[in-house]
């Protein structure tokens, strides 16, 4: 049993036994013949006392402790320190200016030969439809009305005149084909042929005559 059990039941025996003599004193009174007054504050004193015995005192709360919170520390930015440097005095060191570089000749490129010049075929310097006419048709072949187309090919020399024709292709009547190389050989002038060199040499010229009969 605790402390505070055994101070409450020691209180109980207490109230009860001051109870039974307060009877006991009453009864006494009574046949005695004790004053009122007497009596009442006896019971008075009595009373108060186990009263106060009897009421329990609580215990206060036990205090609360205050936990300080301290404020951060103040920083306090440092100073600022005006710091005057002067600048580095440069001292300019004339220097010699570089050598020039040595000029460079180029050297003339090598003159390049033009290409050779292609070999040119003999061209005509008149119209070949004046070679042969109506008018050189044979009159025999006019008045038998035959026809025909001759191809032929003549050998033009250097100065451009023909030296020699030959028949590629015959109309089927040789007095019409004879006709055609005697006046292509008589009237046709060159332009001669020419080498790489532009140097005319002999050159051959191919065509055809056609002979029709003349309306």
């Amino acid at each position: 049993m605790s402390y505070a059990d055994q101070s409450m039941s020691g209180n109980r025996i207490a109230a009860l036994v001051i109870v039974a003599l307060i009877h006991i004193v009453l009864g006494y009174a009574l046949v005695t013949g004790l004053a009122y007054e007497a009596a009442k504050k006896v019971i008075q004193k009595v009373t108060t006392v186990d009263i106060k015995e009897e009421v329990k005192k609580e215990e206060p709360p036990p205090p609360v402790k205050k936990v300080e919170v301290k404020p951060p520390p103040m920083v306090v930015p440092p100073p600022k320190i005006a710091v005057n440097v002067a600048p580095p005095v440069m001292e300019s060191v004339a220097t010699p200016p570089p050598p020039a570089p040595p000029a460079i000749v180029l050297a003339p490129p090598a003159p390049v030969a033009a290409p050779p010049a292609p070999p040119k075929p003999a061209t005509p310097r008149n119209n070949p439809a004046t070679w042969a006419t109506p008018n050189d048709y044979p009159s025999r072949a006019l008045r038998e009305e035959r026809t025909g187309t001759t191809g032929f090919r003549v050998t033009v020399g250097t100065d451009g005149k023909v030296v020699d024709c030959s028949i590629t292709n015959s109309s089927g009547h040789s007095d019409l084909d004879d006709a055609a190389c005697a006046n292509v050989t008589r009237r046709a002038r060159f332009k001669p042929a020419t080498d790489s060199s532009g140097n005319p040499v002999q050159g051959t010229y191919s065509n055809r005559v056609r002979w029709v009969i003349p309306e």
